[in-house]
């Protein structure tokens, strides 16, 4: 088991400096020099210009060759440091993100775990359901191809738009400031519940139309009628064939943390929802290397640290694995 759980850490550390070396350099092949586009925004002279083009060149550590950015950037990270926002100057990248971080939470914790669990029970009932599979398994299918932009714009269209029954911008009522009242709290869930939705219903269809289908495979394979021909009853026969089928989904889990991850990005987008998302594209819009590369590491972590889970989670469901890991041994 040691062994194993070695082998894993090595893949996800040599995932992380790959992944956060193409988080790192993407910035730096989009068009244009961010500090030009402060300056020219600020619509200084041309003789100050260049003083304080010089300056912010060297403050951001620009003005040294691309290696050394390379290597600069990493000895920062290792201290914790991920620059100043060029967008927000002079505030910390650490800072902005630490501010948008529990909206991602808030958001993203609820609607992958509810989405699995209603999803997997809805498709374990689906498969010992004909009326339910005949009528209900056919919108499942159609929400599972659903883009999560698309939905959620259709969701501000008609909950927000037309029939004024949600808010569909914002986090939080522009005349609130964030406290621990009761009416903040309401105000807050009013805002959250349009881009939980929207996620929400997207993934229950895929987990529902995975789970459908498992537990039919399951229900057919021949261990089933060996334990049906000794009499067993149907419940005991379902129970091992639910639990079988889960490991899949345990694993297609680990599989779609990015996909899901990609849908909230989007969804933030739509809904103005002021997390991660939202701070890549307003880091996108002006382009602001360091809060831009601060925000995709984050979801890096995020994602490397939820497979990382799921990993630990797959040994203590599935038996088969740990004897095969004790094998190894």
């Amino acid at each position: 088991m040691r062994r194993y759980f070695g082998r894993k850490l090595l893949i996800y550390v040599i995932t992380f400096i790959l992944a956060v070396t193409v988080d790192w350099a993407i910035p730096r092949f989009m068009p244009g020099n961010p500090v030009e586009i402060l300056i020219a925004r600020a619509g200084l002279k041309a003789e100050s210009a260049k003083l304080i083009y010089s300056y912010y060149m060297k403050a951001f550590g620009l003005n040294v060759p691309i290696w050394r950015q390379y290597l600069n950037f990493w000895i920062a990270l290792f201290h914790g440091d991920l620059g100043v926002s060029l967008w927000l100057f002079p505030q910390p990248v650490m800072k902005i993100i630490k501010q948008a971080v529990p909206y991602d939470i808030l958001l993203l914790l609820p609607a992958i775990l509810l989405s699995w669990l209603a999803g997997n029970k809805f498709g374990a009932y689906a498969a010992r359901s004909k009326w339910l599979d005949n009528t209900i398994s056919p919108l499942a299918y159609i929400l599972q191809a659903t883009p999560y932009m698309w939905l959620g714009m259709l969701l501000a269209w008609l909950c927000g738009v037309r029939l004024h029954l949600l808010p569909f911008s914002g986090a939080y009522s522009n005349a609130m400031m964030p406290s621990f009242s009761w009416s903040f709290v309401w105000s807050l869930l009013q805002h959250w519940i349009l881009p939980f939705a929207s996620l929400f219903i997207v993934q229950f269809g895929g987990w529902a139309i995975g789970m459908r289908n498992m537990i039919i495979y399951e229900l057919e394979a021949d261990y089933s009628h060996y334990l049906e021909a000794l009499g067993a009853p149907r419940k005991l026969v379902r129970s091992y064939a639910f639990h079988n089928a889960l490991l899949p989904q345990i694993t297609g889990l680990a599989l779609q943390l990015g996909a899901i991850v990609g849908g909230a990005l989007a969804t933030e987008i739509v809904f103005s929802y002021p997390g991660i998302g939202f701070l890549i594209l307003q880091a996108i819009q002006n382009h602001d290397y360091f809060l831009l590369q601060g925000s995709c590491l984050f979801i890096i972590i995020g994602v490397l640290l939820a497979n990382f889970l799921i990993d630990l989670a797959y040994v203590l469901v599935d038996p088969r694995t740990r004897v095969g890991m004790q094998g190894e041994e």
